[in-house]
């Protein structure tokens, strides 16, 4: 979590945090990343003896404390002391009611969140606690419903936590302090002194310091090992170390005043966060310390996406290797904001699946993270958290020791359908290196932190300068928000705005940057394609850029296996065609038909489409702007919701059709999951997560007009949300394909599949698909 800034780099922090000094802008090094802390736990006079209903009575104090990794102090673990023993608290029936009891017993203002499923790791000893019930208000959690001290049927898979608003309560005296300890360590930072790694963003290369006591103090190297450096390349978002010039530091240390305050440092490789390895403190004055070696160096290989000259400009891109071909990754992470960071997906037979949440920990999530070119899991994450997957789940149980090269080398079990659904699909956050690059963006002007008009950092110009200007709104659209809010840090874009003469709160008034345009997957606004020389249709501030940002976003999946059962041909009478004519639902050429005599040829088939997402798919105009068509009787809130399109096998369009939002609509959801959006009486249109809207092969339009087709074997695609008007996570999952032959008189549908969901290797087959020769589809 980014937190400060120093002159070059903001100052990196992870884990626990403790009473530490107020941040002053440091020198041109900092990459600090907080390491270890204490317990935060806090004693509360309350009784003893269990009551009925599950309240008690008596007079020792309890005690409560946060723990686990990684966390901030506001945040963890939420243990209690009863019976002179440790424990945690189950997370059934867990609420925010629960959490709002607890923080207050700690000393914080209020509860803004809880965590299950041992987010912070499983704790030890015993299971406290279980099926709490508070009501919100209560002095203490022994105040709630529960089954009783001791009584539960959890695991510690299952240990609940809290995270508080970071606001003490006023006059709070009870341990309203993290408890410290001399012996701590606070953060560190790779502090880079050879000319050569004094280049631009990330720092891979330095001498390793730890803040002690309000300074920087170096770790002495002797017994230094790689697996130290492992962990530590890990934590700043690096995959590997690699070896260093060691000769050339120890000139440069023998001539600079050291303040070495830590030795004995011994990783074993697998570590997610150095405070799990063990070290020592130089005790007393430290002036004579580490006279057989040296300050600790560390140097780190970058990954793909962060290597000079690489492919930062998206986050699914590779570098091509002209002389070595690549092979594909069979493993990937989808449905994330920012880089890094999605649900677990893996390649097993050509076809893409989910990896379920059992025992997913920290370990198997930083063999993935490494994998894929990041350092350590900062948070190994479960329940869909990153959204649901569609298709097989191919692993569970994962259980990983940290140093496997892949996924695929660590231990797992065979699935079974009773063993996981896709509402437990693992996922992953993972350390990855400061690039920078929110200090080159912001917002103005906005009614909160996420929306405002774009403004973009340039320079240094001729004289030397930097220079704050705007985006010209001209062509700017959801993909390209998408990249501003990645870069902002501010998660998924909600709008683009092409005008924003309501946020007209800012002296910036030059317009810098024009004709953007972001495939979706760059990392920064600078990574898209835009005019050399600015050149903008509409100058005024009003129309330059604006984006409204949100932490989630929908997520639209067709539902393939339907579509293949439902396909068939229909010839259908001019006479009952006028309302689908009215709509533009049937191919040019029908313009020239004998009506109403005469019929057309229809390729019919249904569509579900879900909602994986984790927000609501809503309609992009208001109900203000929907467009009543009489002769169906219903509301458009979108003109165009799906495409329809016939291919030959090398891509050209024979046939097209496409569907307006007749009604978004939740027909059926998932258990537990309530409908929200119905089109009677002018209802809201939408549709829920965990819900999917229901097109049937029997409604107007819900088809393609292949009456001037040829007999021959096509592709059938289906593009949902075609012109991305309505912004969602991933829009590489949008499109559906099938294979289909048609011989003048049937058609045969079949290998119909989500767009992303198979292999390079098993797509190139799919388009170089001969055709059936009979109608035995095996």
């Amino acid at each position: 979590m980014l937190t400060a800034a120093t002159q070059d780099l903001p100052w990196l922090a992870f884990g626990w945090v403790t009473t530490r000094p107020a941040m002053k802008p440091g020198g041109p090094w900092g990459l600090p990343v907080l390491l270890c802390g204490a317990w935060l736990w806090v004693s509360a006079a309350q009784p003893s003896t269990q009551a009925p209903g599950g309240q008690t009575q008596g007079a020792p104090k309890l005690q409560l404390r946060l723990a686990g990794y990684p966390r901030k102090h506001n945040e963890g673990r939420i243990e209690v002391f009863y019976s002179q023993e440790w424990g945690t608290i189950c997370d059934d029936d867990f609420t925010l009611a629960n959490a709002q009891v607890l923080c207050r017993q700690l000393g914080f203002v209020a509860a803004t969140g809880w965590t299950h499923s041992a987010k912070y790791g499983k704790g030890v000893g015993r299971i406290w606690l279980d099926n709490v019930n508070c009501g919100g208000g209560e002095k203490s959690i022994e105040d709630c419903r529960s089954r009783g001290w001791g009584n539960s049927d959890c695991s510690h898979e299952e240990d609940a936590g809290v995270v508080c608003q970071d606001e003490r309560l006023p006059g709070f005296v009870d341990s309203n302090v993290i408890e410290t300890e001399q012996n701590q360590l606070e953060e560190f930072r790779l502090r880079p002194v050879v000319s050569h790694a004094k280049r631009p963003l990330p720092v891979t290369e330095g001498i390793v310091e730890v803040r002690h006591r309000g300074s920087w103090a170096q770790i002495c190297d002797e017994g230094w090992s790689s697996r130290n450096s492992r962990v530590v390349c890990g934590m700043l978002g690096f995959p590997a170390e690699k070896k260093v010039n060691r000769n050339f530091y120890k000139l440069w240390g023998a001539r600079q005043q050291l303040n070495v305050r830590l030795h004995s440092v011994a990783c074993a490789g697998p570590e997610v966060h150095l405070s799990l390895c063990s070290w020592e403190f130089y005790k007393g004055n430290a002036s004579g310390a580490c006279r057989g070696g040296m300050p600790a160096v560390v140097s780190c290989l970058p990954g793909p996406l962060f290597a000079p000259g690489g492919s930062g400009g998206g986050l699914q891109k590779r570098k091509r290797q002209p002389q070595q071909a690549q092979q594909q990754q069979r493993v990937r992470l989808k449905g994330g904001a920012k880089p890094g960071e999605g649900r677990v997906e893996v390649l097993k037979d050509g076809v893409w699946g989910t990896v379920c949440d059992d025992r997913w920990g920290l370990a198997s999530a930083s063999v993935v993270c490494r994998e894929l070119g990041f350092g350590s899991a900062k948070e190994a994450l479960t329940g869909a958290r990153m959204g649901q997957g569609m298709g097989q789940i191919h692993l569970n149980e994962v259980q990983c020791l940290g140093s496997e090269k892949s996924l695929w080398n660590c231990p797992s079990r065979n699935i079974t359908q009773e063993d996981c659904k896709h509402s437990e699909d693992a996922a992953v956050r993972c350390n990855v290196p400061y690039m920078g690059y929110e200090t080159k963006i912001r917002l103005s002007g906005g009614r909160s932190p996420f929306e405002g008009r774009i403004e973009v950092l340039l320079g240094p110009g001729r004289n030397g300068s930097q220079r704050w200007g705007l985006v010209c709104g001209d062509g700017w659209g959801t993909l390209e928000a998408m990249v501003a809010c990645r870069q902002l840090g501010l998660g998924f874009a909600n709008h683009g705005l092409q005008e924003t003469w309501y946020w007209d709160a800012s002296n910036v008034t030059e317009m810098v940057l024009s004709g953007v345009k972001c495939t979706g997957h760059e990392m920064t606004l600078s990574h898209c394609a835009h005019h050399s020389t600015v050149s903008c249709r509409k100058t005024g501030t009003r129309f330059a850029a604006g984006v409204i940002c949100s932490e989630t976003a929908s997520d639209l999946l067709l539902h393939a296996p339907l579509v293949q059962e439902t396909a068939y041909i229909e010839d259908r009478p001019l006479h009952m065609l006028y309302c689908a004519a009215e709509e533009n639902c049937l191919s040019s050429s029908a313009q020239n038909a004998n009506w109403p005599y005469g019929h057309r040829r229809l390729l019919r088939f249904s569509s579900q489409i879900h909602n994986n997402g984790r927000a609501d798919f809503r309609p992009k105009a208001g109900r203000h702007s929907w467009v009543w068509h009489e002769c169906h009787g219903h509301y458009h809130s979108m003109d165009i919701f799906t495409h329809y399109d016939l291919l030959t096998p090398n891509g050209t369009k024979v046939a097209e059709g496409h569907k307006a939002s007749f009604c978004l609509e939740d027909t059926e959801c998932e258990e537990e999951v309530g409908k929200r959006y119905e089109c009677a009486n002018f209802g809201e249109q939408g549709i829920t997560v965990g819900c999917w809207d229901l097109y049937r092969h029997d409604i107007d339009c819900q088809w393609i007009d292949i009456t001037d087709v040829k007999a021959g074997n096509y592709i059938l695609q289906v593009v949902i949300n075609p012109r991305q008007e309505v912004a969602e996570s991933d829009f590489t999952n949008n499109a559906m394909k099938c294979n289909c032959k048609y011989d003048g008189h049937r058609i045969w549908v079949h290998s119909c599949h989500i767009g992303d969901a198979l292999s390079e290797e098993a797509n190139r087959r799919f388009e170089q698909y001969p055709g059936q020769l009979n109608n035995q589809i095996v």
